[in-house]
């Protein structure tokens, strides 16, 4: 059985906190080293130049991640661990799949309508400040995921849309060029939600977010590490007094990097009425003892940064031989970007195939939003369907179509360029016959 590919980008656009190693490195990083699995982890720079116009800012953050990831254990020889913008062939795919993204699929992600929404409500123009970047950050994703066929995504809920957009580029991509072999050229990724991740709180008590400017630097000094933390924001009450457990930001921190056991210490040290100081001490206590092995070996690392690009840019390399380069060839090959001189031979063999293929029915998914299918002969079109509102009504439609002859008066579907009745009736009587010995073979 082949592996699963699971793909995790991360933006260049700060310094990690404790937060990102929580809710991404430290479980991604686990999860690396599962059987059966291959894992994709690549440094989204081409994202961040959405909102980070900076570019030492860019570089710095690359840095700063790429050594947070390596100094976790992130193993380089056992995933693939990459530069978005060392993989030239994702800007070409993005462009490719961008002829074949709707607009209106685009129109509907939410970080593009929560701009638009918010340039009306302050009287703006519906686009004003807002790039074709943010625009296209959809179809940028699509062709990370799909240039390597990834199989699963982890990602929060607000990031769900953009797999099903994915799915959508994918299986209208599939649709316009997988003839005559209906070969499928991008498999169709899933969502792996993120759930059971923990989210942290911040020093203010809201999610740890560079926006809130509340967070804990992954890899912040002892001396810095213990400063913040005695500032996580804490309520009146004095040592001897009981302490709620549930909405403090400080508990919850501490459970992420405690064991069970020491949770269940601290929640009893609440209820008995720990001082903020001594509980503060011990988060500090907690915090540093898993961080700071991590924090020597990023400080070595971030040292030789020479050291990590080379890193990178062998990832690339392998991962272009292995993967990026050929798929983008036969993904060239596959909407005509092809070599002039075999044009008579390709156009020969077409022929042929066209002339030994059976009748097929193909079911697809449009820029719309609606299910269709047609009825083909080789790269001839006999019979498209109108548009429906679900694939179940368009699967019932074709059972309806092979029960019997084709019925003219029906105006859910038009014949093809050249096409009679006659042409689709005899093309279903070759169907029913194709699959009745394919039954008869099977018995």
């Amino acid at each position: 059985m082949s592996n699963t590919r699971v793909l995790t980008g991360i933006t260049t656009s700060g310094t990690p906190h404790l937060g990102n190693y929580v809710g991404a490195i430290r479980p991604a990083i686990a999860a690396s080293r599962m059987p059966g699995v291959e894992s994709f982890y690549f440094l989204a720079d081409y994202h961040s130049l959405i909102k980070a116009q900076d570019p030492v800012r860019v570089q710095r953050s690359t840095l700063e991640i790429a050594a947070a990831w390596l100094a976790c254990g992130l193993d380089p020889e056992s995933v693939w661990f990459y530069r978005q913008s060392d993989i030239p062939e994702i800007p070409e795919l993005t462009w490719l799949l961008t002829c074949v993204a709707g607009k209106g699929i685009l129109n509907r992600a939410h970080a593009y309508k929560a701009s638009v929404d918010r340039n009306r409500a302050e009287g703006e123009d519906d686009d004003a400040g807002i790039s074709a970047g943010l625009f296209m950050y959809p179809v940028l994703m699509a062709a990370d995921i799909l240039l390597f066929n990834a199989h699963k995504v982890p990602v929060g809920r607000d990031q769900v849309q953009h797999i099903e957009m994915a799915r959508d580029f994918a299986q209208r991509f599939n649709h316009l060029y997988g003839e005559p072999a209906s070969r499928e050229y991008f498999t169709l990724p899933e969502a792996a939600i993120e759930d059971q991740v923990a989210t942290l709180p911040g020093l203010d008590g809201r999610k740890m977010s560079k926006s809130y400017d509340n967070t804990i630097p992954m890899f912040a000094p002892r001396a810095e590490l213990k400063k913040l933390i005695a500032g996580i924001l804490t309520d009146s009450r004095a040592p001897g007094e009981a302490k709620d457990t549930e909405g403090s930001a400080l508990f919850q921190i501490y459970q992420a990097f405690a064991t069970a056991d020491e949770t269940a210490a601290m929640r009893q040290a609440y209820a008995d009425g720990i001082g903020w100081g001594d509980a503060k001490q011990m988060l500090f206590e907690r915090i540093d003892a898993e961080v700071a092995p991590l924090r020597e070996h990023y400080e070595t690392l971030i040292a030789k940064p020479a050291d990590i690009e080379a890193i990178l840019r062998d990832g690339a390399q392998r991962l272009r031989s292995a993967h990026a380069t050929p798929s983008m060839l036969a993904l060239r090959e596959a909407v005509g970007l092809r070599d002039l001189s075999n044009a008579g031979t390709q156009a020969a063999t077409a022929r042929k195939a066209d002339a030994h293929a059976a009748p097929t029915f193909k079911q697809y998914r449009d820029a719309d939003g609606k299910f269709y299918f047609k009825l083909v002969l080789g790269e001839r079109v006999l019979l498209q369907s109108a548009g429906f509102a679900s694939p179940r009504d368009a699967g019932q439609r074709i059972a309806a179509i092979k029960q019997g002859a084709l019925d003219s008066d029906q105006v859910d579907f038009s014949l093809g360029e050249g096409v009679s009745s006659e042409d689709v009736n005899a093309a279903l009587a070759a169907f029913v016959a194709a699959q009745l010995e394919g039954a008869g073979g099977a018995a």
